[in-house]
């Protein structure tokens, strides 16, 4: 039962998805982590504050991914919403501090998802997230999205492998990242993409050619993440959904042709524009000068694989 006063806190790590040829199934958790709480209080009502990416454009009511997830797994726990909190005299605050770009293909709306549910089964369970709470986020955030990529990456960290045996079912395979890979995202200026303009102009079906081959190359990928990079950059060939966008992020894509044609395995990240690139730990140094070289007006950021998942903190 919840009482004024009590408060939990989690942190959720950014995530990219496909890697290549693994569409809609492989994510990869990266070191740069939303921070979000909530607090019980004697106020009736919610209360959203938001600081950081996206403050200033995104909802301070129930309507906020973070709040709505939030009110699932509280609702999952048997625990009353608002107006059954209303009735005890109680209220919620919810703190957001955002720090991965909206609409950038880094999992943004992935881990508000996760941080939501995170938050509720925490409080529920006195400030802590048992395994089957852990799939159970896992599960209700891949519903949501539609598509488990971004979600398990950022409820598991590190690589993930997840598919859905049916349409209320994710299952997810954890793998450990080799050490010598270093995650590299390069960001445009200013350009965003929404999810759902980036897979409309994907085809309605494949040809046989290319399913062999994105099969043979996800497979390849899973080996060359865990054990053998030098094999990164046949292992993140895509054949059935990075040539198909290119009209809608060209300046990514022929920031990806150039690292490729260098030897670099360089993705689009998840829907994009961002871009991911998998570099041998050996030669990310190369890498950074090499796209600050250019002269264009991208970020660089080198924020590491997450090896843990969401986190209760304090």
């Amino acid at each position: 039962m919840l009482a004024a006063g009590d408060r939990v806190a989690v942190s959720v790590p950014a995530s990219s998805a496909n890697l290549g040829p693994g569409f809609d199934a492989v994510g990869l958790g990266l070191g740069l982590r939303e921070e979000y709480a909530v607090h019980v209080t004697s106020a009736p009502g919610l209360v959203v504050t938001l600081a950081g990416e996206g403050a200033e454009e995104l909802a301070t009511d129930e309507t906020h991914l973070v709040a709505r997830a939030l009110r699932t797994a509280l609702e999952v726990c048997g625990v009353d919403w608002l107006d059954g909190l209303r009735e005890r005299g109680l209220g919620l605050e919810l703190e957001c501090r955002n720090a991965i770009p909206m609409s950038a293909g880094l999992g943004s709306s992935a881990a508000a998802l996760v941080g939501g549910l995170a938050l509720g089964f925490a409080l529920v369970r006195g400030g802590s997230l048992t395994d089957d709470d852990l799939t159970l986020v896992n599960t209700h955030a891949g519903i949501a999205e539609g598509h488990p990529d971004n979600s398990s990456a950022s409820v598991y960290g590190g690589m993930t492998v997840s598919w859905m045996p049916s349409p209320t079912t994710v299952r997810t395979a954890h793998l450990t990242v080799h050490e010598g890979i270093e995650p590299l995202v390069l960001l445009p200026a200013s350009t965003r993409l929404s999810t759902s303009t980036a897979r409309g102009v994907l085809p309605p079906v494949v040809s046989r050619s290319d399913a062999i081959e994105q099969a043979a190359k996800a497979a390849l990928l899973t080996h060359a993440m865990t054990t053998d990079p030098t094999l990164l950059l046949d292992a993140t060939q895509d054949r059935l959904h990075q040539e198909q966008r290119r009209g809608v992020y060209p300046e990514s894509m022929g920031v990806v042709d150039e690292l490729r044609s260098l030897g670099h395995a360089a993705v689009i990240s998840g829907a994009g524009p961002a871009v991911l690139v998998l570099a041998r730990r050996a030669v990310a140094d190369a890498v950074v000068a090499e796209v600050r070289s250019w002269g264009r007006t991208w970020r660089v950021l080198r924020p590491g694989v997450a090896a843990e998942g969401v986190r209760v903190e304090g």
